[in-house]
């Protein structure tokens, strides 16, 4: 087969695409909103509190269990306060492995889990506005 047939045979094939069915709701993993605050003498910044709490989270839980739970950090932090986002089924969990900190760059903290919700708007309304617990 020369180049032309080739080309030719190519033009005539039509690709079908086909879209992937999203997923029914009841399969999807369901998800925690824990937002915590850390209670020390001065202000952290976000990624140091990330990578102690991400090196906790694994040496309590382990890699498997770090997997499962699902641990995402939020990008909201804001006086010494973050939200993670967390497979349900993980909830005492990681709130175990939170209260396992015990100090951040040298800093004796205490972490202190705030609140748990199941949308992020109403966590961050609740816990985040001033004054309100």
């Amino acid at each position: 087969m020369d180049e032309k047939e080739q080309r030719a045979i190519f033009s005539k094939c039509e690709v079908v695409k086909t879209k992937q069915k999203p997923l029914l709701p009841s399969l999807k993993e369901k998800k925690r909103y824990i937002v915590y605050e850390i209670m020390a003498d001065i202000q952290f910044k976000f990624p140091q509190v990330k990578e102690v709490i991400d090196n906790k989270c694994l040496e309590f839980l382990g890699q498997l269990g770090y997997g499962k739970a699902g641990i995402m950090h939020l990008n909201i932090f804001e006086k010494n306060k973050g939200i993670l986002k967390i497979n349900n089924k993980y909830i005492n969990e990681v709130k175990t492995s939170l209260a396992l900190i015990k100090t951040i760059n040298n800093h004796k903290v205490i972490m202190k889990i705030i609140g748990i919700s199941g949308i992020l708007n109403k966590a961050k309304l609740k816990y985040f506005k001033e004054g309100g617990d």
